[in-house]
């Protein structure tokens, strides 16, 4: 009998009891009893072919990804330059827990706090997901009295956003950040932390770069000698952000219709942030009739004098641009702010045409960016002490889905085998064992195949594909004389080594070649 056939039967059985027990006037909470197991076994029958189909759709959630192995090595080799060249410049590295209480984290991006994700109370702590590193390491020093650090934070954040996954903006990612707190002369770490961006760009080799330059108190200077009403200066600072990615027109339509501007005072800014250039354009503002009486203009113009002639000293002069439509549209900005920005290159012509995403590939925007926040820590600090800051955030995603597009065509090694130990004929598995066993105890990193009588071409071809140096091959008559054969995969050239010296050997031969 099918379960099908078993519950219509018991059914059946469930309702000649009822109705027996309603003949015999039995009590109504016996028959509510046994019309509830009924309405369930009728239940059980209606859902039993539903739940067979349902299907059940498998994704990440929308703005993330996973990484496989290639991906991964080439994200921890970017990561890894990366930290290097932090650690060259003297900076010592943190951690901050990846939610914040919401307080902390609110009132400090302007228009973007609407993309910080909210987490639901959690035993009485209203919470949410950091939005950058910039902020948490504010808190830090300024819960815990710190005065002075040269900091950098590898570390993921993460903000509600609309995602262009093919430009390397996410829900989810890594920042790679480099801040030095404390009080020193003006525009010296300044000029260290742009120095840092170069380096960094030109390390990853992702192509021709500009880092824009640009000065808030300048920019807030400009804004009221424009006319801008002082409350609006922030709002208007957000709308000139959006030059990068949006014609002067558009801009200048959201200022009037969205913000309320005069037309007249729009179309003053629009003179100014059209102008960029180097130490020329200071002299230039510096003579402005408008700005000559502005305190803030003035002390922004002196600071990027400054931090032009120390950017020269750093050998930057070819790679900085004083660029006047540089915004930065968070509101913790206090001082220099710049924007690292790639060059558009074509894209390589395949089969006689080009990619039909060329602008999704090309655009990809800001690959840097950061500056001087001298009022944020005091927010955290119980005397509310400032301590002065200056910061750079590196766009690692954005560099890596140009390096991942860039190596396509790559086999990128996954790995970091030095030596595989190879069988050249049947029954020596537990030998190789033995070999593999002692070159592990020696620190080298090896493996062997997972088969007792493997094929020795096949374990060749294994090492060629995964890029792995050196192949160590035994063979009965070289043990029995106490010897290996160690292989060059390159050049596939073997000389017998004795097995007591064998690790020795392979290190010997792996510091020669790197």
């Amino acid at each position: 009998m099918t379960e099908r056939e078993t519950v219509l039967a018991a059914i059946t059985a469930q309702g000649d009891v009822v109705r027996s027990l309603k003949a015999a006037k039995a009590e109504k909470s016996k028959i509510d009893e046994e019309v509830a197991k009924l309405l369930a076994l009728k239940a059980k029958l209606q859902d039993e072919p539903e739940r067979g189909n349902k299907n059940i759709t498998l994704k990440t959630p929308k703005g993330t990804r996973d990484y496989g192995p290639e991906a991964m090595a080439l994200r921890l080799d970017i990561l890894e330059r990366v930290k290097t060249i932090f650690k060259k410049h003297g900076a010592e590295t943190i951690d901050t827990p990846v939610f914040e209480l919401k307080e902390v984290l609110t009132g400090k991006y302007g228009e973007d706090s609407k993309l910080i994700y909210d987490l639901k109370d959690q035993g009485g702590e209203i919470l949410a997901l950091r939005y950058d590193l910039t902020v948490p390491f504010a808190r830090f020093v300024g819960m815990g009295n710190v005065f002075n650090i040269r900091r950098y934070h590898i570390a993921k954040v993460y903000r509600r956003d609309n995602p262009a996954m093919t430009r390397g903006r996410y829900r989810e990612f890594y920042q790679c950040d480099f801040d030095i707190a404390g009080t020193y002369d003006p525009m010296l770490p300044d000029a260290e932390c742009v120095k840092v961006v170069t380096e960094i760009l030109t390390e990853l080799d992702i192509g021709e770069f500009v880092v824009k330059l640009n000065h808030r108190k300048l920019l807030d200077g400009m804004f009221e000698a424009c006319g801008v009403p002082a409350d609006k200066f922030r709002t208007i600072c957000s709308s000139v952000d959006k030059l990068d990615k949006t014609p002067w027109e558009e801009v200048r339509k959201e200022m009037m219709d969205e913000k309320g501007l005069d037309g007249e005072i729009a179309d003053r800014i629009g003179e100014y942030v059209r102008m960029n250039g180097g130490a020329e354009l200071v002299d230039k503002l510096a003579e402005d009739e408008k700005l000559k009486n502005i305190k803030s203009a003035i002390e922004g113009i002196e600071d990027m004098r400054l931090l032009l002639q120390y950017c020269e000293i750093f050998g930057l002069k070819d790679k900085i641009v004083f660029d006047l439509s540089l915004a930065r549209g968070l509101d913790y900005y206090t001082g220099v702010i710049y924007e690292a920005v790639l060059k558009a290159e074509p894209l390589p012509v395949e089969n006689g045409k080009k990619g039909k995403d060329k602008e999704e590939e090309v655009s990809v925007g800001s690959v840097a960016g950061g500056g001087r926040y001298d009022n944020l820590v005091g927010m955290f600090n119980p005397k509310r002490k400032q301590v002065p800051c200056v910061g750079v955030s590196i766009g690692v995603e954005r560099i890596f889905s140009i390096l991942e597009a860039k190596n396509q065509q790559k086999k990128i090694r996954t790995t970091e085998i030095e030596a595989y130990v190879a069988s050249a004929h049947k029954g020596l598995h537990l030998k190789r064992m033995e070999v593999l066993n002692k070159l592990w105890d020696a620190g080298i990193k090896a493996e062997h195949p997972y088969k007792q009588n493997p094929k020795l071409l096949a374990q060749l071809q294994y090492c060629e594909e995964n890029q792995i140096p050196y192949a160590v091959v035994l063979g009965d008559g070289e043990l029995s004389r106490g010897v290996v054969k160690l292989r060059e995969i390159s050049s596939r050239k073997e000389d017998e080594v004795p097995v007591e010296n064998l690790a020795e050997e392979i290190r010997k031969r792996l510091t020669t070649t790197v």
